[in-house]
């Protein structure tokens, strides 16, 4: 047999899997909370020349290679050099750990979807959340306690992402993305229109963009703008340039990129103005200062959000599930693109049919993700986030514009970048690849180790040090494996 390297039927279902990719939990819940906490307004000044000098050119540089190479990730950096697949591999691997917890994260949006029609959550949310839901543990022995509704969730997640992920590319991820994406776009616009018209909303979208003048020149401001439009984007996890290497001949990589940036950052600018009015208007019903009701993360979907709800009357019965199915639809469309690349890496080059490799795929991270369904999971999902995001995906970073800027023809990728693009990007491009963006995310990754060997516990370090072997070990391996014969049967 012989390897076929599938092509996008259309440019929508490209686009619309790329979107699918750049819209998830994070636009949702940290987003607005990083805007409103780095100066408002302001931040905006740092978060759009971010997203000019070193998301896009970046993005730019992950399309052209998955569209010049047109081939896996691993393959891709074994065609520059040999020695370089082991970087694949390891940039790989890397997003199919982050879909373990995840995964998680969406199946209890799941359960939330369901009890927002009945308040199931009750009159204490965090209540609810943190030791009826997650029966939320710091002690290792919390990895005995498996918690039942997680588990169920999760079997129908993974089987969802399995139903989708082992058919071929247009028939899977792109028709599907092709249903979510739409759907996602227009529920959220009736839940930020209703939001807007709640008592109050003006204290929360008001407060949102008070621009704070003197936070720009703090430049931890600009790290953190940064590393919200890179991470936003899903920069640096190798889906960028797996669904690049699709793309027919003749596209314009320039026109889908800034479509997709476009795209995405206007539903994360537009769904911050939901949020924060729906905060708002719970800092008008309570009395309390909006600066005690924002918060992130978990706790704003999970426990905030509940607690705002339980005071909104019988609007909260139609807002509610119109919320959690938002976050479900954005969860789903990016852990289809967290499976891609270590789907096509294996099925590339050991030959083995797509679906084998999916099934085989969703099984080891369904037995994997079981772990955050515990009572520890809740732990172990804010250690594997922390250590991942802020170690692992930026050193790929780094790696990829060092591989790329430094020891392949990067005029090359320039010249496919500027091939039927509405205007011609200049060298300038391959100055922001070579030295600019390494420098910045070196700053970044500096950072991020300082905080977590200042923060670390003992678990926190003993499974830092876990998934630091896995990330060494696993890629070693698949690097030294021989490929299967090309005329096997």
């Amino acid at each position: 047999m012989t390897a076929q390297h599938e092509e996008w039927n259309s440019q929508m279902a490209f686009i619309m899997a790329m979107i699918g990719s750049a819209i998830g939990l994070g636009n949702i819940w940290r987003y607005p909370y990083v805007l409103y906490s780095n100066g408002g307004g302001a931040f905006l000044l740092p978060y759009f020349i971010s997203i000019v000098c070193m998301a896009v050119p970046y993005l730019f540089l992950e399309y052209a290679a998955g569209y010049n190479f047109k081939t896996s990730l691993p393959n891709m950096f074994r065609r520059v050099q040999s020695k370089f697949e082991v970087v694949g591999w390891f940039i790989s691997l890397a997003p199919f750990l982050i879909l373990t917890y995840y995964i998680v994260i969406i199946a209890w949006d799941f359960i939330y979807f369901f009890l927002s029609f009945y308040h199931g959550w009750g009159s204490n949310p965090n209540l609810y959340f943190t030791d009826t839901l997650l029966h939320s543990t710091s002690s290792v022995s919390g990895l005995g306690d498996i918690i039942l509704p997680i588990l169920g969730s999760l079997i129908v997640l993974w089987l969802i992402i399995w139903f989708i992920s082992h058919k071929d590319l247009n028939d899977g991820i792109g028709k599907y993305s092709k249903v979510l994406i739409p759907s996602l776009m227009i529920i959220m616009a009736v839940v930020v229109l209703i939001a807007v018209t709640l008592p109050g909303a003006s204290i929360g979208y008001s407060a949102l963009f008070n621009p704070k003048w003197y936070s720009i020149y703090d430049p931890h401001i600009w790290l953190v703008a940064a590393g919200q439009i890179i991470f936003s984007l899903s920069l640096g996890w190798g889906v960028v340039s797996t669904y690049a290497s699709y793309l027919p001949k003749g596209t314009s990589l320039v026109k889908n990129g800034i479509v997709v940036t476009i795209a995405n950052c206007g539903f994360e600018f537009f769904t911050a103005i939901g949020v924060f009015s729906i905060l708002g208007y719970m800092s008008f019903v309570q009395d309390v200062p909006l600066r005690y009701l924002v918060t992130e993360g978990t706790g704003l979907i999970f426990v905030a959000f509940p607690s705002i709800f339980n005071e909104m009357g019988v609007l909260s019965y139609i807002i509610g599930p119109l919320f959690f199915i938002c976050v479900l639809f954005a969860g789903i469309t990016t852990t289809l693109s967290l499976l891609e690349p270590i789907t096509l890496g294996i099925s590339n080059k050991f030959l083995i049919e797509r679906k084998k490799v999916t099934t085989a795929l969703c099984v080891i991270g369904f037995l994997i993700s079981i772990i955050f369904a515990t009572g520890l999971g809740n732990t172990l999902l804010t250690i594997f986030d922390n250590f991942l995001s802020n170690f692992i995906v930026i050193f790929g970073i780094i790696l990829e514009c060092l591989i790329f800027g430094w020891l392949y023809n990067i005029d090359k990728l320039l010249d496919i970048v500027n091939t039927n693009a509405p205007f011609k990007l200049g060298k300038w491009w391959n100055y922001l690849i070579k030295f600019i963006i390494p420098i910045v995310f070196f700053a970044m990754w500096a950072d991020g180790i300082i905080k977590l060997i200042a923060d670390g516990s003992t678990v926190a370090i003993a499974v830092e040090a876990l998934i630091t072997i896995i990330m060494i070990v696993v890629p070693v391996i698949l690097t030294r494996k021989p490929p299967a014969p090309r005329n096997s049967k």
